[in-house]
């Protein structure tokens, strides 16, 4: 029996250390001393013959092999919380981190977390707004559960779940001559005032090899890193400008008016997770909210 509650203690470290990232938060979870969880996970390893954690500068982290021994863990803490009660069954409890970028987050997030949380009390949820480059480090840190972007990111380390799909539309100041059409092609933008984003973003280059190809040159009056910026430079005359329209336009903007843009250029919207680990309950509660409680619009079709 003794034998059973060592084997027991370890499991429930190697578990604590998966959900908080780092020993101190184990031990927290668990009541017991830091020296403790690193005893424990000693000895899980010694048990299983072979490495489980990876050490570095004072740090512990969890392999890949002991990322599936948790997953196949599941079944048993989770009949131990029906049968005792155990602290795991309360684990929903915590606060579900949340990590948006600036423009997601101002026109679209808070809104739906708003009405989340209204619609489940005594759940709570951290909501960080910060660049997409910091919501990558984020999740690959484990210091967020989920993210949202719509940026285009290539990362290992980091599981997209596409959600929603927009092509690429053409916005304009009221009152423009591209008013005219039903859409607006590569063509129509030789010597076009055009406001263009920073070549740091993944659409620029995209967008310069769809020029090349239909020979045209727009002439680049401005170049900004965000569609709120671009479109501001839009409504003041500036030029006009090719953008994700979600989810900034998808409500219309006084002063600016949208047309399809015939390029190959799809944005996908997409809920981040760290790779290798299951959501929480209540971050997956929160993506479902999200995708039903988002009515279709003009610009965008869910995945």
């Amino acid at each position: 029996m003794a034998q059973h509650r060592h084997r027991l203690r370890e499991m429930e470290a190697l578990r604590a250390l998966v959900t908080t990232g780092t020993t101190i938060g184990a031990a927290r979870r668990l009541g017991v001393s830091q020296s403790s969880i690193s005893r424990a996970l000693g000895q899980l390893e010694q048990r299983v013959g072979r490495a489980l954690f990876l050490r570095s500068s004072g740090r512990i982290e969890p392999s890949a092999a002991a990322l599936r021994l948790n997953a196949q863990l599941d079944p048993l803490f989770e009949t131990l919380a029906l049968i005792e009660g155990a602290e795991w069954a309360s684990a929903d409890e915590e606060p579900l981190r949340l990590i948006v970028p600036p423009t997601l987050a101002h026109n679209f997030v808070i809104s739906r977390v708003a009405a989340f949380l209204k619609q489940n009390p005594g759940k709570n949820l951290q909501l960080d707004i910060q660049a997409t480059d910091v919501l990558v480090s984020g999740i690959l840190d484990l210091h967020y559960d989920l993210g949202l972007t719509s940026a285009m990111i290539q990362r290992s380390g980091v599981t997209l779940v596409p959600w929603l799909r927009s092509p690429v539309v053409c916005a304009m100041p009221t009152g423009h001559p591209f008013e005219e059409k039903d859409t607006i092609t590569p063509a129509d933008l030789e010597g076009v005032e055009l406001i263009e984003f920073l070549r740091r973003l993944g659409t620029r280059a995209i967008t310069e090899q769809i020029f090349a190809r239909a020979g045209v040159r727009p002439r680049t009056v401005a170049e900004t890193a965000t569609n709120m910026a671009a479109l501001e430079l839009v409504r003041e005359g500036l030029g006009v400008t090719l953008l994700n329209p979600f989810p900034v336009l998808t409500g219309g903007m006084p002063g600016i008016s949208v047309r399809p843009f015939d390029a190959p250029i799809t944005y996908n919207t997409s809920f981040v997770l760290p790779s290798g680990r299951q959501p929480s309950e209540l971050a997956r509660q929160f993506m479902d909210y999200v995708k039903v409680s988002t009515p279709p619009d003009d610009y965008s079709e869910f995945v």
